[in-house]
C-alpha cells in the first residue's frame, strides 16, 4: 500500500521515459528512465568480439562490459546469441582489480551459488543456455561506478558452403513465438512439458525491452567492436561480408579486419565468407591425443560429377511463412524467391504451395505439374499473399507431408521462414517421424534468423540450409538461391573405419552432400600411427568409395579438437532428446560431457563469484534487463504483446519502468524476480 501511495505522485507528474547516448561515454547502450525530473540509468553494455581463424577453425572471444550509473545496485540480465556450433569452454569476470575464473557446475548448483553470492552482496556472473544459440548473462550486484566485464571463449569449425567458408557471428536474439497449444509452466517454474510424457526442456526466456518498440528510438548505435585475424596456411581470397562494412588489411600471415565504423549496432548477424586456395583442406583430417584419449576428425567433399537434378524429376513443396514477423522486407524477399523458383522448374517437376501463419493454406490440394498455366496461376497466388498471425511451423510441416507424392519423383520440402519460434523440439520430432526419403531445404529470410532451428530442420531432412539477408541485395540473393534448388551429389554416406577402433561418431546421422559443400565427422579413437578408412556413398544411385589415409598423433596438436568433438556430440544428444530417442540417457550424458570438458550446455553453467563484498548499501539489487535494439528489417508484429504495434510505451511497459525507477529512488529492498 505504501508503494502504491508513493507511486501516485509519480503518475501525477506525467512521468515519461526517454533513451539517449552520451557523446562522452565509451560504453554504449545507455538507456535512462526519467521519473519526476530525476534520471536513473538502466544497465549499459559494451561488447568486443575477437576472432582468430586458422584454416577452417575459429577461436572467438566475446567480451561484455556492464556499467550501472543508478543510485542503488542492480542485477543486470542480458539476452544474447552465440553460434549454435560454439563450444563455450571458458568464462572470466573482471571487477576492479579482481579477475575471477568461472567454474563449470551443474545448472542447479551454479544457480544456487549465484543466488547465494547475490544475497551476500558479492559480484557474480551466471551464464545460462536456453537453446544452443540463445543465452542469458546475469550479473549480480552491479553497483554504481564499478563496471563488471565478462569474457566468454569458444571454438568452432568454419563450415564450407557453396564453395566458400562461412563464419556466422550472431549479434542479437530475435523474438520467439510460442504456440498457444504449449502448456505453460507454473509461475515459479522454469520448465515446460515438451510432450505428453515426462520429458521437459527449458522454457524460452522472457524477451527484454526493445528500443524503438517499447522504448523511444534515440538509442546509441555503437555497442559492438570487432577484431579479426585470419591465417589460412594457403592462399586466401574473396574475404568479405555482405552484412557489415569491414576495414580489411593484409598481414604477413593472412589478413585482419575490423568494422569500418569502429563499432556497430547489434541488430543483425555478422556473416563473413572467404575462400581458401589449394588442395590442403579437400580431404583434411585432424587428430589429437591427451589423457582423455584420442580424437579424430575427417572432412568429406562430394565428387565432381554433374548435378543429379538434371535427371531426377522432383516434387517441390514450398512451405512459406506468412506470420507477422515476415511483414515487409522478409516477405518481399520470400516472394522474390518463390517467383524465381517457380519460373525455374522443369516440366517434369510437380509442386505444391503451403502458406502458413496460425493456420495453413493450400494453393491446391494435390501437386500440380510445372506446366506454363499452372506456374502462371501459382505466381499470381504468391503475389497476393499477406502477412499476420503467429508462426505455427509444426502444423505446416505436417501439411507438407500429408499427401502422396507423384510416382518416380524426389519430394523436396522447400521451407522459407525466419524460424522465430520457441517450440523447436516438436518441429524436429515431427520431421523425424514423417520425413521418409524426402529432403528438406530450409531458407532463412532475415538479418538474425533462428539458425539453430533451420539448420536442424535441414539436417533432419538430409538437405541444406541457406540464408537470405534483408538488405539491398536480398532480392538478387533470393533469385540466385531459388534458381539453384539442386539435388544431392553424394547420398547414403557411411564410413568403414577398418582396423581403427572408434566410438561416439558424430553426427550420428550423416547428411547428404551437395556440390560446393563439405562435411566434418568426429569420433573418439584408441591407438596411434597410420590408419586407413573408406568413405562410402551413392552417386546418382551408383556405389562410390574413397580411401583416406590418417596419421593419428600422440601429441597435443589440434588441442581444440576434443572440445569441438564434445560440442558436436552434445548437439547429437540434444537432437536425440528433441525427437524422443532415449532422452533420459542423452540428458545424463550431456551433463557428464559438460563437466568433463568444461563446456556450457543446457545442463551445465559457468558461474563466477567475487571474493569481495561490493554491495555494502544495505539494499538488495533490483533486476534490470539490458535493453535490445529491434532486429533489422523485422516487423513490430514479431515481438511479444503488449509491446507490439507501437513505438511508444504501452501502459504495462510504463508501469514496469515506473516500478524499477521507484524502487531505485526509494532503495526498495525486496529483490524483484
Amino acid at each position: 500500500m505504501r508503494l502504491f501511495l508513493i507511486l501516485i505522485p509519480i503518475f501525477s507528474l506525467s512521468a515519461v521515459f526517454s533513451a539517449f547516448a552520451s557523446d562522452t561515454d565509451d560504453v554504449a547502450g545507455r538507456v535512462i528512465a526519467n521519473v519526476a525530473g530525476t534520471s536513473y540509468n538502466l544497465p549499459m553494455l559494451d561488447s568486443k568480439i575477437s576472432v582468430n581463424i586458422e584454416g577452417d577453425m575459429a577461436t572467438v572471444e566475446v567480451t561484455q562490459s556492464f556499467i550501472n550509473e543508478a543510485h542503488v545496485p542492480v542485477e543486470a540480465e542480458y539476452l544474447f546469441p552465440l553460434n549454435q556450433l560454439a563450444a563455450v569452454y571458458s568464462m572470466d569476470m573482471l571487477i576492479g582489480d579482481e579477475v575471477i575464473k568461472a567454474k563449470i557446475r551443474e545448472k542447479a548448483v551454479a544457480e544456487a551459488e549465484f543466488e547465494k553470492a547475490a544475497q551476500d552482496g558479492k559480484a557474480a556472473a551466471l551464464l545460462t543456455q536456453h537453446r544452443p544459440n540463445m543465452f542469458t548473462q546475469r550479473i549480480a550486484n552491479l553497483v554504481p561506478g564499478l563496471p563488471i566485464t565478462v569474457t566468454l571463449r569458444y571454438v568452432q569449425m568454419v563450415p564450407k558452403i557453396d564453395g566458400q567458408h562461412e563464419l556466422v557471428i550472431p549479434l542479437i536474439v530475435g523474438p520467439r513465438y510460442e504456440s498457444a497449444a504449449v502448456q505453460l509452466p507454473d509461475e515459479d517454474s522454469e520448465e515446460v512439458p515438451m510432450t505428453a510424457n515426462s520429458w521437459t526442456i527449458s522454457d524460452v526466456p522472457a524477451y527484454p525491452q526493445v528500443v524503438g518498440l517499447d522504448l523511444p528510438d534515440t538509442f546509441t548505435s555503437e555497442r559492438v567492436a570487432l577484431d579479426l585475424t585470419l591465417t589460412g596456411g594457403v592462399s586466401i581470397s574473396d574475404f568479405g561480408s555482405d552484412t557489415h562494412q569491414l576495414a580489411v588489411q593484409s598481414t604477413e600471415d593472412g589478413l585482419s579486419a575490423k568494422f569500418a565504423k569502429g563499432k556497430v549496432l547489434d541488430n543483425r548477424d555478422l556473416v563473413i565468407r572467404f575462400t581458401l586456395g589449394g588442395e590442403a583442406l579437400e580431404a583434411a583430417s585432424l587428430s589429437h591425443t591427451d589423457e582423455r584419449g584420442g580424437f579424430v576428425s575427417l572432412m568429406i567433399e562430394p565428387p565432381a560429377v554433374p548435378d543429379a537434378a538434371t535427371i531426377t524429376p522432383r516434387e517441390l513443396v514450398f512451405v512459406l511463412d506468412t506470420s507477422g514477423s515476415m511483414r515487409g522486407q522478409p516477405m518481399e524477399a520470400s516472394k522474390r524467391f518463390m517467383d524465381a523458383a517457380l519460373r525455374g522448374m522443369r516440366p517434369t517437376d510437380y509442386f505444391r504451395i503451403i502458406p502458413f501463419a496460425n493456420h495453413t493454406q493450400n494453393f491446391s490440394s494435390v501437386s500440380k505439374q510445372a506446366i506454363a498455366r499452372n506456374i502462371r496461376s501459382a505466381r499470381a497466388y504468391v503475389d497476393q499473399l499477406s502477412t499476420g498471425g503467429g508462426t505455427e511451423i509444426d502444423n505446416a510441416i505436417r501439411t507438407a507431408f500429408s499427401t502422396a507424392q507423384p510416382e518416380n519423383t524426389m519430394k523436396i520440402v522447400v521451407f522459407l521462414s525466419d524460424g522465430y519460434i520457441g517450440g523447436e523440439a516438436q518441429v524436429l520430432r515431427t520431421i523425424r517421424q514423417q520425413i521418409g526419403k524426402s529432403r528438406i531445404y530450409a531458407f532463412g529470410v532475415g538479418t538474425s534468423v533462428n539458425r539453430y532451428l533451420l539448420d536442424a530442420m535441414a539436417d533432419e531432412g538430409r538437405g541444406y540450409a541457406r540464408y537470405v539477408g534483408v538488405d539491398e541485395d536480398a532480392y538478387e540473393v533470393a533469385e540466385t538461391l531459388a534458381a539453384d534448388l539442386k539435388s544431392p551429389l553424394l547420398t547414403d554416406i557411411s564410413i568403414d573405419w577398418g582396423d581403427l577402433d572408434v566410438t561416439d561418431v558424430t553426427p550420428s546421422r550423416l547428411p547428404d552432400l551437395f556440390a560446393g559443400n563439405s562435411l566434418r565427422i568426429y569420433a573418439r579413437h584408441s591407438g596411434t600411427g597410420a590408419a586407413e578408412v573408406t568413405l562410402k556413398g551413392l552417386v546418382q544411385g551408383r556405389q562410390a568409395a574413397m580411401p583416406v589415409k590418417l596419421t593419428l598423433t600422440d601429441n597435443a596438436e589440434n588441442a581444440a579438437l576434443p572440445l569441438i568433438w564434445a560440442r558436436n556430440r552434445i548437439a547429437s544428444l540434444t537432437r536425440q532428446i528433441a525427437v524422443g530417442e532415449q532422452p533420459e540417457a542423452a540428458d545424463k550424458e550431456i551433463t557428464q560431457l559438460g563437466l568433463e570438458f568444461s563446456l556450457q550446455t543446457q545442463n551445465t553453467s559457468f558461474v563466477a563469484v567475487s571474493e569481495q563484498t561490493v554491495n555494502t548499501s544495505g539494499h538488495q539489487a533490483t533486476l534490470a534487463n539490458v535493453p535490445l535494439p529491434m532486429v533489422s528489417g523485422v516487423s513490430k508484429e514479431a515481438y511479444p504483446q503488449p509491446f507490439a504495434g507501437s513505438s511508444s510505451p504501452e501502459p504495462q511497459a510504463i508501469i514496469g519502468f515506473l516500478l524499477i525507477a521507484a524502487m531505485t529512488l526509494l532503495g526498495f529492498r525486496r529483490r524483484v524476480r
